[in-house]
């Protein structure tokens, strides 16, 4: 089992910045990707950004450009840096894993809100 903490959500007016954090039980590096999804009320859980273990990233065209994620391996932590977010960024957020053989792990998520 991996246990994924998001924090890091919160409330901001359009055109500002969140960073998100997600703490991961153990050891990220056999993780084959980490990434960010968002579900927004009524609407189902799209990805946002996810990152390999060789540090390939790939983002939704909705937030390319604006949202950059990373990965600090020694620290089991991924990170969501939101610039220049629209009113359409509202959503809870969730931390995910790609745990080989294990399977895939889901946080509890944390929420966005973005006023306009």
């Amino acid at each position: 089992q991996v246990q994924l903490v998001e924090s890091g959500g919160g409330l901001v007016q359009a055109g500002g910045s969140l960073r998100l954090s997600c703490t991961a039980s153990q050891n990220i590096v056999p993780m084959k990707t980490m990434g960010w999804s968002r579900q927004a009320p009524g609407k189902q859980r799209e990805l946002v950004a996810h990152i390999s273990s060789e540090g390939v990233t790939n983002y939704a065209d909705s937030v390319k450009g604006r949202f950059t994620i990373s990965r600090e391996n020694t620290k089991n932590m991924v990170y969501l840096q939101m610039n220049s977010l629209k009113p359409e960024d509202t959503a809870i957020y969730y931390c995910n894993a790609d745990f080989p053989i294990f399977g895939e792990f889901v946080g509890q998520g944390t929420q966005v809100i973005v006023s306009s």
